[in-house]
């Protein structure tokens, strides 16, 4: 177990994760920080970081060392971006760091940034071929990617907070001055030559503080009922609406936008207007949130190293098996429930005809089914689901999260209430509710038959006769105990399958 203090220091704002490593390449955020420093303001003038920037940036890295201090954090790793990179005052400003605040900052170069972007989202998302969009405060970076290695990248020397200076003009309005910065960055995007080879298929993802703003705000407009950002679907017209909303209004007003952080309402119309030039040039329909970007890359390579190589090859395994570890989840356990589970979905196919992404989802229940004992075990279930529901799941859909959460809650008995369910109306359909019955049936049955947690049932065969299902069991050992809680699903399985249920 380690703990380990990953700092951030861009053009706009500085941030501190304290992150705890508990082998085996598995890790979890335990502590955050962040701070409104804009090292990168009125850089252009003349090149210079300047003084109440870095004064402030200096106080804010004081703040950092002390809590990791008290976190007992026995390693810092600190990086800088953009900003940093281009100052002329660079070498004096790393040096007054180091003698004042006891923190080494290493700056990244443009390619050292995207690759650790690209590592950051390749590492937690399900998307094989995309285009990343990642706006920083003195920088936006573009990485195209397929088949999990990186084709193409740019860093334009532009992001929020250089261009919000940029384009000040008290002259003109809040909506005239992203229209420049709309057709001023449509000019940089045609310079990049290989932005013509991007398939119009390709998913584009947006990374960074302004993309989770924006997460936010349209959250807060749709009453959407999951609050993860990661993986989170937008479509452009919905982007356009809070775009136009947003671009018309003066920082005031901006500052009291629902979801809008108040330190970051000066800069979003720039941020915006990347989005919007972007999505045009490419006629991007929609696009995906990543909550992971550049502190999540160099999380992968300090835990797993193979990392810097080649991207993890199986994305919800890895993660499912994160949070197995970090809830205290029985491994064994855990490993022979989803395997029972598989069996029993795969064998039952003819009953229940569900595709194969349906599998998926009831692997992330099996998973995660017994992780609610961590706050009760009475009604372990509703805390099972709770936690799903509200837990950092790499690699599945928002959809396939709360259709799991659903599963799991079914584990113990059937226990979907209409009050629970129709908060997700945004998200799931009525007919999911046969599914996530069917599936909640087949997962209780799954670990009942590992009751002893023993694993005395090694496998299982299924012969659908007539009007039952004969279950065979497999033996290592006296399955009586499993064998008779397992038949006490048979009461919710004739109902979900119309199939009386015995086991032998």
């Amino acid at each position: 177990m380690e703990k380990i203090g990953i700092i951030d220091l861009g053009s706009n704002s500085a941030r501190l994760v304290i992150v705890e490593f508990f082998g085996d390449g598995h890790f979890m955020v335990v502590d955050e920080l962040k701070e409104s420093v804009r090292l990168g303001q009125d850089m252009d003038r003349d090149g210079f970081l300047k003084p109440q920037r870095v004064a402030e940036t200096i106080k804010t890295l004081k703040m950092f060392k002390r809590l990791c201090d008290a976190s007992g954090v026995e390693r810092i790793v600190a990086v800088a971006t953009a900003a940093v990179r281009r100052a002329k005052n660079q070498r004096s400003f790393l040096d007054e760091i180091q003698a004042t605040c006891g923190i080494r900052v290493d700056v990244l170069s443009e390619e050292e940034e995207a690759t650790l972007v690209y590592r950051g989202v390749i590492n937690s998302m399900d998307i094989p071929k995309g285009i990343i969009l990642e706006i920083g405060g003195g920088s936006t970076k573009i990485i195209y990617y397929n088949r999990r290695c990186i084709l193409h990248y740019a860093t334009l020397a532009f992001g929020a907070v250089t261009l919000t200076d940029l384009f000040a003009d008290d002259g003109v309005s809040p909506e005239a001055q992203t229209e420049r910065i709309e057709e001023f960055f449509t000019e940089q995007f045609k310079k990049i030559d290989w932005l013509s080879e991007v398939e119009p298929d390709v998913q584009m993802i947006g990374v960074g503080g302004s993309f989770r703003n924006l997460y936010k705000i349209n959250r807060m407009i749709r009453k959407y009922p999951v609050n993860i950002v990661h993986n989170y679907q937008f479509t452009t017209e919905d982007f356009n609406s809070v775009y136009e909303t947003v671009r018309v209004l003066d920082v005031e007003k901006r500052k009291r936008i629902r979801g809008l952080s108040p330190a970051r309402a000066d800069i979003m119309p720039a941020a915006l207007a990347i989005i919007k030039a972007f999505t045009s040039y490419l006629s991007i329909e929609n696009f995906t949130i990543s909550g992971s970007g550049l502190r999540e890359g160099i999380m992968f390579n300090l835990a797993v190293p193979v990392t810097v190589e080649r991207p993890i090859s199986d994305v919800l395994s890895y993660s499912l098996s994160t949070l197995v570890r970090y809830y205290g989840c029985n491994e064994e356990h855990v490993e022979h429930v989803v395997h029972l589970s598989i069996q029993l979905f795969k064998q039952l196919r003819v009953l229940h005809k569900f595709p194969r992404i349906y599998l998926k989802v009831l692997k992330i229940a099996a998973s995660l089914h017994d992780c609610g004992l961590k706050v009760r075990y009475y009604n372990n279930q509703k805390h099972s689901r709770y936690m799903i529901l509200n837990s950092a799941i790499y690699g599945a859909t928002h959809r396939e999260i709360v259709l799991a959460a659903f599963v799991a809650g079914c584990h113990r008995k059937e226990d979907l209430l209409p009050a629970d369910w129709n908060r997700f109306r945004d998200i799931v359909t009525d007919e999911d509710v046969d599914i996530v019955k069917k599936l909640g049936v087949l997962l209780r049955i799954a670990e009942s038959l590992d009751r002893s947690g023993l694993g005395v049932v090694k496998g299982i065969n299924c012969d659908v006769l007539g009007d039952s299902v004969i279950m065979k069991t497999e033996l290592a050992g006296d399955a009586t105990l499993e064998i008779c809680q397992a038949m006490k699903a048979n009461f919710e399985f004739k109902r979900a399958f119309k199939k009386n249920l015995e086991i032998l």
